[in-house]
């Protein structure tokens, strides 16, 4: 299936997908990659499908979309593979602007060192960065790269692009269980700081991983990556992805609802908690109750003590 959706995303609102290459052509082979194990590595850039093609599956579903009044904020690159090793994609931009959608794309990040790739990505509304790690051991561990590229050049190509886009750029970090990070989230914050992301997003794996071992982070390390994030880029600009779309941000009106559901997105401080309460005329037990429950945890950080959304991978 080359068009899919409109499906709800915390980055995108309402994003229709476009699968521009087929089950599992990549410049990777992520270990926690939740399509599965990559059948093809390749980094050289060919043709996979008609851009035609491409644009008549997408145009029938924006068609079908708009007879049932489903609202589209993005029709979004999300493949089966890395978008960017289709040598059409910016023919396919092209044509899919005709549709008057806002564009996206979500890569990996492998190619954009090259100048045909960053030409073809600088025609989007917004894209999507990976930066898993900025150390090369951590990189090839985690993304498991093929082996002719450099993560030095394609650090410099992510720069490069940021200072051409005039789009909305994030970054998505995934953090899995089992790695010995050390001091890497300081060094990846130092290189989103130059970077400047619009949102950097820090996401564990939601959805069963190519290698059976891969697991979610734990909590803490997830806020300790949260903390240094923050520290560099500043709170508005730092979010989770961890696997709770669903209810994420929304205010209901049922304080435990609404605790869950932001910090499902981000942890709070205790004295978040305590304001949030105190609006919703509650006390402290509603907090012991979801910890409880096991729905919350709290963690320490910097002499201070923190709620964060426990994991479902976890519960």
């Amino acid at each position: 299936m080359i068009a899919f959706g409109p499906v709800p995303s915390r980055r995108l609102g309402r994003s229709l997908g476009v699968n521009n290459i087929p089950d599992k052509v990549c410049t990777y082979a992520c270990v926690y990659c939740q399509i599965g194990k990559t059948l093809r590595m390749e980094i050289e850039r060919r043709p996979f499908y008609e851009p035609e093609l491409i644009f008549r599956e997408v145009e029938k579903k924006v068609r079908d979309a708009r007879e049932r009044n489903e609202r589209i904020d993005y029709i979004t690159f999300v493949p089966d593979g890395e978008p960017t090793l289709d040598i059409n994609l910016g023919k396919e931009i092209d044509l899919l602007r005709e549709l008057g959608i806002k564009l996206a794309a979500l890569t990996n990040s492998s190619l954009i060192w090259r100048d045909d790739v960053r030409e073809d990505l600088l025609k989007l509304d917004f894209v999507s960065l990976k930066v898993d790690a900025v150390s090369e051991p951590i990189w090839r561990k985690v993304d498991r790269p093929h082996k002719s590229l450099s993560l030095e050049k394609i650090l410099n190509g992510m720069l490069e692009f940021r200072r051409e886009f005039r789009g909305k750029v994030v970054t998505e970090t995934m953090l899995i269980d089992g790695i010995d990070y050390g001091d890497e989230f300081e060094k990846i914050a130092e290189f989103l700081k130059e970077l400047k992301p619009d949102k950097a997003y820090i996401a564990i794996p939601t959805r069963p991983p190519a290698e059976s071992w891969v697991k979610p982070a734990k909590e803490e390390v997830i806020n300790h990556a949260y903390q240094v994030f923050t520290e560099a880029l500043g709170e508005e600009r730092v979010e989770y992805l961890i696997g709770y779309e669903e209810n994420a941000f929304a205010f209901t009106g049922n304080v435990e609802e609404d605790l869950l559901s932001i910090t499902a997105v981000h942890p709070m401080r205790e004295d978040a908690v305590r304001e949030l309460l105190r609006k919703a005329n509650a006390d402290w037990g509603v907090v012991e109750k979801l910890l409880k429950e096991g729905k919350l945890i709290e963690l320490e950080y910097n002499g201070k003590k923190f709620y964060m959304r426990k994991l479902k991978s976890r519960e």
